[in-house]
């Protein structure tokens, strides 16, 4: 990524973020409302939240975002930072952009004191487990969840 940089999302970035989202999106086979969609967008910029959000650029072109949460642990004095979605455009992949993005959210959490960065993929999605197994440790646990 040379010539490639990363950025904040800024309040005008909507129009850019929002194809990147429904392409995170339709990656893992969901249709998040709009209306909800628009709440986390107001979260990723407001100051008061712990949540955050970045592009990857391509010759100035967001190709990539990631969002990432900070959170209290009961394990640790430091909080932890939850890499909740990591996309890049399918044609870019493999470049470098969401290696980019991972390692500008270790440093974030480096820089704020958190004790882990920790994020879940699904088991399909053995392309990009080639990178995380690479850049991370698997955890060995298994998630459970109910939606209510």
């Amino acid at each position: 990524m040379s010539s490639d940089t990363l950025r904040p999302f800024t309040r005008d970035d909507f129009d850019a973020w929002y194809p990147l989202w429904r392409g995170y999106q339709a990656f893992y086979k969901v249709d998040i409302p709009r209306e909800t969609s628009e709440v986390t967008w107001t979260r990723l910029l407001d100051p008061v939240e712990p949540m955050h959000g970045v592009f990857a650029l391509r010759e100035g072109r967001p190709v990539g975002i990631v969002h990432y949460i900070e959170h209290r642990s009961c394990w640790t004095v430091g909080n932890y930072c939850y890499l909740q979605d990591l996309f890049v455009e399918p044609g870019l992949r493999g470049g470098g952009h969401g290696r980019a993005l991972i390692e500008h959210v270790y440093a974030h959490a480096r820089r704020i004191g958190c004790s882990r960065v920790w994020w879940l993929t699904h088991e399909t999605n053995t392309d990009a487990m080639q990178l995380y197994d690479r850049i991370a440790d698997k955890s060995g646990f298994v998630q459970y969840r109910k939606v209510l």
